[in-house]
């Protein structure tokens, strides 16, 4: 089955770029499209997508918002976040509100096409120019001190290996042939543990630290 993709765009001209070159491609259909937040929501309601590629600065309602309502209403919808701001907050932010992926446009059709296919497959991605911008500031700031290593165990370390991949937590237990419920506890114990809030903050602990490459 192709992945049905809409999506959401406030410059015309952008919004059919994207379009052309998402219809060249055999296991992809863009089934919708709309300017902005509120029209979106609307067309939602007689179908939904598989991914919403998503521009995070619109008129109506922002980034954030929109990724929060559909969520909310849709969960099983992946949101795909295309942005131009490669800031850790925004990322952060974004992450907060549910998104399953972040890519800057200034990205390649290549990279792009894979975010939207891994998205789709429940799994998460991050722009790779992102993240390497992301650990080229924390390289640069020489003010902050790298955190006291925690305790890992070789367990929690495989776990933590596989987040820093991107894998979902049904992937990782499949990689490491236990149940999903216990890898959301060593997930949770991570947490706990490294005194992070969420995904990203971790990764970027465990990269701080020199705990994943």
């Amino acid at each position: 089955m192709p992945v049905k993709v809409f999506l959401v765009e406030d410059h015309e001209i952008v919004r059919q770029g994207i379009k052309a070159l998402l219809e060249g491609e055999p296991d992809i259909i863009v089934t919708g499209e709309a300017p902005n937040g509120v029209e979106m929501l609307k067309k939602l309601e007689s179908g939904q997508p598989d991914v919403l590629l998503m521009d995070m600065n619109m008129p109506e309602m922002s980034g954030v918002e929109c990724t929060t309502e559909v969520k909310k209403k849709y969960p099983g919808v992946k949101v795909l976040i295309l942005s131009m701001h490669d800031h850790e907050s925004y990322l952060v932010d974004m992450i907060y509100a549910g998104a399953d992926g972040y890519i800057l446009k200034n990205s390649s059709r290549e990279e792009l096409l894979f975010a939207i296919r891994k998205v789709a497959n429940d799994g998460v991605y991050i722009s790779s120019e992102f993240a390497l911008n992301m650990l080229a500031r924390h390289k640069r700031d020489t003010r902050k001190q790298a955190s006291p290593p925690v305790m890992l165990s070789d367990r929690e370390m495989d776990v933590l290996v596989l987040i820093a991949e991107g894998h979902t937590n049904t992937e990782i237990a499949d990689k490491l042939f236990t149940s999903v419920r216990t890898i959301e506890t060593r997930r949770k114990n991570l947490l706990d543990k490294t005194g992070t809030t969420n995904t990203a903050t971790l990764i970027r602990y465990a990269v701080v630290n020199g705990l994943v490459s």
